[in-house]
Formats: C-alpha cells, structure tokens, sequence
C-alpha cells in the first residue's frame, strides 16, 4: 500500500485512533498522519484547498495559524479595491502555508513568497506547481535578509509570527517576527501599499501609535468571532478609516466608520436593545453606531443600544425587550416566573455570568435572553428579552 492510498482510505477517520493502529510496513505513518489531520482541517478551514488533489499539509500548529478562505477572500477583495488595476509584481514576506499568497497571487503578474522555514517552501513549491501559480517565486530566506533587495512593488503582505524562537506565543506587536514596528518605515519606501494581519487580540489603538501611514483598519469576524486585525498603510493622505466586517455562509456585513463622535445616552431602555457584534466592538468605534443608526446608548461603558423603533440593519445582535427587573427578590422573582433556562450576557456589570446564573437559579439555553447591565443613572438591571429572527 502506497501512502496515497493509506492516506484515501483513512481520510475520514479519527487520527487520534489511527496513531495507535499498526500501518502497513510499507506506509510512512508518520507523514500520513500528518495529512490526514491537515486535509480535515482544511475540509473546514479552507474547503476549496481540500478539493484538491495532492496537495501537501504542513504540521498542526502551520494549519492552525493559517488564514480561512473567507478572510482569504476578503483580503483579495480589499487588494482589488484598493490597487484598482495596478497590480504587477507583490511580496509575502511571512508566507507559512500560503492560503492568502494562493488567493493574491493571481492578481499579479508576478508574486514572491518569502518564508524562513524549509519545510513550508517546500510545500508551497509542491502545492503552487499544482495549482498552476506560474507568477509564484518562491524564496526561503528571512524578510530581514530580502527587504533590501526588494524592488517596489505594488503590495507588499506580511503575517507577522506570534511566537517566540522558543515556541512561545507573544502579544506585543514588536515582539513578532519581523518587527513590523522598527521595519514598516523601511517597507513603505518599497511598495504602494503595505498589508499587515495581525492577531485579533492585540490593542488596534496601540498598534495605530505604533505604526505611521495607517489609512484603513479592517476587523474581520467569522460567524461572530474576531478572527483577524488587518492594517492596511499607504502613502496618500486619506484620513484613516475603520472597517467592522462579519463573514457568514450566506453573507458579508461591513460596518465603514470614517468619523469617531460621542454616542446619545438614553435615560432608559425602549422596545428594542442592540448589541454590536465583535469586529464593532475590538474596533472601538461602538459610539459612533449611536449617529449612524440613531440608536442611543444604556450608559457610556455598557455597550448596550435601545430604540423604539426596529433598525433591522443594524451590525449586530438584535433583542425585543419584553420584561425589566431591579435585583430585588421580589422583583425577579415576578419577572422571571415559570424560567428555567436563559443565555445571559453582562455588560458593565460587578458581576459574572457565572455568578449571575448561580444567583438566579437558572440552566443555560432556550428562548430567553437575559442582560445585566448599568444605566445612565448607574442603577444595575436586569432586561428580559427575545431574539428578532427576521431582519
């Protein structure tokens, strides 16, 4: 039995299960172990690459880090807006595994992918060869050692990692590999327009005091999980600009906020309570939501909209509020009648959920959702709502 066909013929099983089978004496189990586990994590992370015949998957934690092929998508659309027809030659300077350089590349006549690690050039070698990415140049060396032979260019991407020589994770962005924060001066002078993705945990407000020419900021969710912080740098003076996106099966939400401006604060809560979703709210820009969909706020820092009126466009979670109580016993006792189960969310709250649900005596799940939060005159509430399904 050839590896191909161990691989085929246990693609589908349970890796965990297969390394403790015996495999054929002719069949490497180590390497196909390592394919399997790759190609059912790219069936769900990037299921067009699992389509493909051949291709080569690196180890778990390469996998892992990798791009989705919705962010991947998103990034070709954004590279397409923004360099409007002038897309001759781009640079990754961070290529890993190469789902965004796969998605870029054909944008140009030329496309460069740089990576410090051997094994992943390799694979991309293998992988682009049978993609038919002709334009693709493929370089194992560090970004360091090749900016200063870099031509200029019209994109230059760079993935910053964020580990350490030693394998451990690091936050700061000037401890990434490169140091996008000594080099994105330098970078600048090399290309048209720089694009960095970043890690979704890291501060956008400190990053933005931290790297000059930031023109755009892209949040990008998945499902309503912030999945990745992109900056994208240039040298026209355009005023920067926030994009708060949210990627599902069926569509794509964009939130553009060009002007920050403080939010209307209600004195309480209406019929309908809004809570932006996850880009929106990493951005930091949920204030500026209170103009541009005329809904206003429960209290500065909750982070909580109300209005009398549905807005069904609105970037976010959107409830009816049916029911409002203090935390007196007698209060939630009255309004909480016949619940057994409910989701509860806090925001700008002394308490945790956890707390809360073991306060209330409540399961979680069902149909009932219940807020706990501070209002504009600092009294603690606690809204009983449902859910709008169609808007």
């Amino acid at each position: 039995m050839t590896n191909a066909e161990f691989i085929e013929q246990h693609k589908t099983d349970d890796v965990r299960k297969l390394a403790l089978k015996k495999g054929a004496d002719d069949v490497d189990i180590v390497f196909c172990l390592q394919q399997i586990e790759g190609w059912q994590l790219a069936n769900k992370k990037i299921p067009q690459w699992a389509k493909r015949d051949g291709l080569l998957y690196p180890p778990r934690i390469s996998m892992e880090q990798c791009s989705s092929e919705k962010t991947a998508l998103y990034k070709k659309g954004l590279v397409q807006r923004l360099l409007c027809g002038e897309m001759k030659e781009m640079v990754d300077l961070t290529g890993g595994f190469g789902i965004d350089f796969s998605y870029l590349a054909p944008l140009f006549q030329k496309a460069v992918y740089i990576e410090r690690q051997e094994l992943l050039c390799k694979i991309a070698t293998h992988n682009f060869h049978l993609m038919d990415l002709q334009q693709a140049e493929v370089r194992n060396a560090q970004a360091e050692e090749e900016m200063p032979h870099l031509d200029h260019v019209s994109l230059i991407y760079a993935d910053p990692a964020r580990r350490d020589e030693a394998g451990r994770k690091v936050v700061l962005l000037e401890d990434c590999q490169p140091n996008v924060v000594v080099l994105h001066k330098e970078l600048l002078k090399h290309c048209q327009m720089l694009m960095l993705k970043l890690s979704p945990m890291l501060d956008v407000q400190q990053a933005l005091r931290q790297l000059q020419s930031v023109r755009e900021v892209h949040v990008v969710s998945v499902d309503g999980e912030c999945k990745e912080l992109l900056l994208i740098m240039h040298h026209q003076g355009t005023p920067l600009c926030y994009y708060c996106v949210n990627i599902t099966d069926n569509r794509q939400d964009v939130v553009e906020v060009q002007q920050l401006s403080a939010p209307v604060i209600s004195e309480k809560e209406k019929k309908f309570l809004y809570e932006p979703n996850a880009s929106i709210l990493k951005a930091g820009v949920q204030d500026a939501l209170s103009k541009q969909f005329s809904v206003a706020k429960l209290h500065p820092f909750s982070h909580l909209f109300t209005s009398d009126e549905l807005i069904e466009d609105f970037p976010g979670r959107i409830f009816r509020i049916v029911g409002r109580s203090d935390f007196s016993k007698q209060g939630l006792k009255a309004m909480l009648a016949g619940v057994e189960r409910a989701n509860i969310t806090v925001r700008n709250f002394p308490a945790t959920v956890q707390e809360l649900r073991k306060k209330l005596k409540l399961g979680e799940g069902g149909n009932v959702y219940l807020f706990a939060t501070t209002m504009s005159d600092e009294s603690h509430v606690l809204l009983c709502c449902e859910k709008v399904i169609n808007y």
